[in-house]
């Protein structure tokens, strides 16, 4: 009785080993599949499939790409009309993409999206703005479009997690209903996601997987374009380690 006891407990020892290592698989796939139909707008080793207005505007009249051995552009330079400077202003580097300088705005090749979510995970050095940009037309200076802000620290008291209420294309007239104020659900230096969820008229935005704003555009006045990201100013840093999409089902 007690060998039989002794060969059942083993048996059911390894039936239930067994069982764990091959739920692994299992687990592992449930994650993979939480991520399927995600598209990388960036691919972490060069700029292929971005753009840049040409010229960018603002202090600058010229934009180029630069290409390392391979032949890939792996950074955008542009020349300064007052002091006639060269300056840097988007890189990849060890798998970033990283921007800086005067502002610019870098756009992807494609410009019909419409129903999407629209993410990044990204970080900011202190008194650092940026933002994601979507449904925009591309022209020099602010793209004609939505703008998720990214801003912890900046002194705009306008924050991550908002809408940006551009006067140009009167988002301004709806007050602070679709803004964060003065308090940014991360810090400067850290890496966090915001995600956009644009369907139709409606926009929500999420960071770190909380919801901070839902809004509905009773205008609809932009409903497809290209997305695009933007380096604010001199004293702002921005660095993304993903840009991606999933296209929203009809």
């Amino acid at each position: 009785m007690r060998s039989f006891a002794r060969r059942w407990l083993m048996t059911a020892g390894v039936l239930a080993i067994g069982t764990v290592l091959f739920s692994l698989p299992a687990e592992s796939a449930k994650g993979e599949k939480a991520d399927a139909g995600w598209v990388q707008l960036f691919n972490g080793k060069d700029l292929t499939g971005w753009q840049i207005s040409d010229p960018p505007g603002g202090q600058f009249d010229k934009a180029t790409f630069q290409k390392n051995a391979d032949g890939k552009s792996v950074a955008i330079v542009a020349h300064e009309k007052k002091s006639g400077k060269d300056i840097t202003v988007w890189r990849v580097e060890d798998g970033l993409l990283i921007g800086g300088g005067p502002m610019t705005h870098i756009y992807t090749n494609g410009g019909d999206y419409d129903n999407f979510r629209f993410r990044v995970t990204a970080k900011l050095n202190d008194g650092g703005n940026s933002g994601m940009f979507f449904r925009a037309g591309l022209r020099p200076g602010v793209p004609k479009g939505y703008e998720a802000q990214l801003n912890a620290t900046h002194g705009d008291p306008i924050k991550t997690g908002s809408l940006y209420p551009n006067g140009e294309f009167g988002l301004n007239k709806y007050g602070t209903v679709f803004q964060v104020r003065d308090k940014a659900p991360h810090g400067p230096d850290e890496f966090f996601t915001q995600e956009v969820i644009a369907d139709g008229p409606k926009i929500t935005i999420l960071v770190n997987g909380k919801k901070m704003i839902e809004w509905t555009d009773p205008e609809n006045r932009f409903t497809k374009g290209h997305f695009a990201l933007q380096g604010h100013d001199p004293g702002s840093i921005m660095t993304f380690k993903t840009v991606e999409y999933q296209p929203l089902k009809k």
